[in-house]
């Protein structure tokens, strides 16, 4: 069965956040005309247009493009994968590159939900996490856009050093008081070569404490939902019908394509990722070459396996008989002595047929996870 769904790399920015570990290149918009068509290029290998039900446009800064190049983005990716009736067709923003002109092209190439890097709106917090904008941008963008999209969705950081718990409650207020449609909230991690990894190891970043990043996020979760918001997977919360559908596609387990440097497609079990240095992937793609990097074939256990890990990350859990039939095992056989003890320890709840994260197992999930993909 083929996909029906896409997500397409754009890596364009005009600089580099210190915790930011994507394909991106900062600061070449010189190199746009050549991703265009090494784009183009990619996708035609498809041959035919494949019709999907939700086009997810991340990067990088897909509005980092000036509003021509961003119109021919969204037509190639538009005649390569036209969206089917009542489909999502999500792009992220920078509330700093956002204008009058980019929200009409947005608008005019039918982008029905935008998720916007709003991170903070705090100007002390905002310096730290090395972004561009301010608070009133992010404000501007939202009205800009409410009139066009029918989805708005602001992703938020919390756990940034010197942070304070009524520091990130008094984010969480100012997001809501812009009535976005959609949350995400991430805890801030330190990936190994990035700058604010470069910058712990020599003691000019130092991680909050355990304990109040937990209570951080104890508050993402009852603030958002008392405001009516569902949280509906580990890091997001969704206003009744707004939930990211192209992010469900990977929760889910389906396959997907994908298109663009770093980006990476699942398609019958079998997983590709093209190469992250966007220059080496433009070359090849242009040249009439593969771009795929790396590539494997997953066995039926590793599918049914990793379809597990996803689907728990959703707060609604797996009911044992779908994974049964989509997977071809029984949840037990997988994984019986690792789900007893996580059950037995308060973290995973399991009725007998469905089993699902508790509210403590939330603030630990990543600890789970490595223990279930192990055979």
């Amino acid at each position: 069965m083929l996909p029906r769904a896409a997500y397409i790399h754009v890596p364009f920015c005009a600089h580099r956040c210190g915790y930011c570990n994507f394909t991106v290149v900062a600061g070449r918009d010189d190199l746009v005309p050549q991703y265009l068509e090494a784009l183009n290029r990619e996708l035609s290998a498809l041959q035919t247009p494949r019709p999907v039900d939700t086009l997810f446009l991340g990067g990088g800064t897909p509005t980092r493009l000036v509003p021509e190049a961003l119109e021919q983005l969204l037509a190639t990716v538009a005649r390569w994968h036209p969206l089917a009736n009542g489909g999502e067709f999500s792009v992220e923003a920078n509330p700093g590159d956002l204008d009058a002109d980019r929200v009409a092209v947005l608008a005019k190439s039918g982008v029905t939900r935008v998720s916007l890097g709003a991170q903070s709106f705090n100007p002390a917090k905002l310096r730290v996490l090395e972004r561009d904008h301010q608070a009133a941008d992010i404000a501007r963008a939202v009205e800009l856009l409410r009139p066009h999209v029918g989805s708005i969705s602001l992703d938020l950081i919390f756990a940034a050093p010197g942070e304070s718990l009524d520091h990130w409650q008094a984010d969480l207020a100012a997001a809501l008081a812009l009535a976005p449609d959609h949350v995400s909230t991430y805890g801030l991690t330190y990936e190994r070569g990035t700058t604010f990894w470069n910058r712990r190891q020599h003691g000019e970043l130092t991680n909050l404490d355990e304990e109040l990043e937990r209570a951080m996020y104890a508050a993402a979760i009852d603030t958002l939902t008392a405001a009516g918001f569902e949280h509906y997977e580990v890091s997001n919360f969704a206003r009744p019908g707004h939930r990211c559908r192209h992010n469900e596609v990977y929760w889910a387990g389906e396959s997907y394509y994908a298109a663009g440097p770093g980006a990476a497609r699942y398609i019958n079990g079998r997983r590709e990722m093209n190469h992250r240095s966007t220059t080496t992937w433009m070359n090849r793609a242009l040249a009439g070459q593969s771009p795929v990097a790396e590539m494997e074939t997953l066995s039926p256990e590793d599918r049914a396996r990793e379809m597990l890990v996803f689907a728990l990350r959703r707060l609604e859990g797996i009911a044992r008989t779908d994974f049964a039939v989509r997977s071809g095992f029984e949840i037990d056989a997988l994984v019986s002595p690792e789900l007893q003890r996580y059950v037995e320890l308060g973290l995973l709840s399991d009725d007998g047929g469905r089993v699902r994260l508790t509210r403590e197992g939330l603030f630990v999930s990543d600890a789970i996870w490595p223990r279930f993909l192990r055979g």
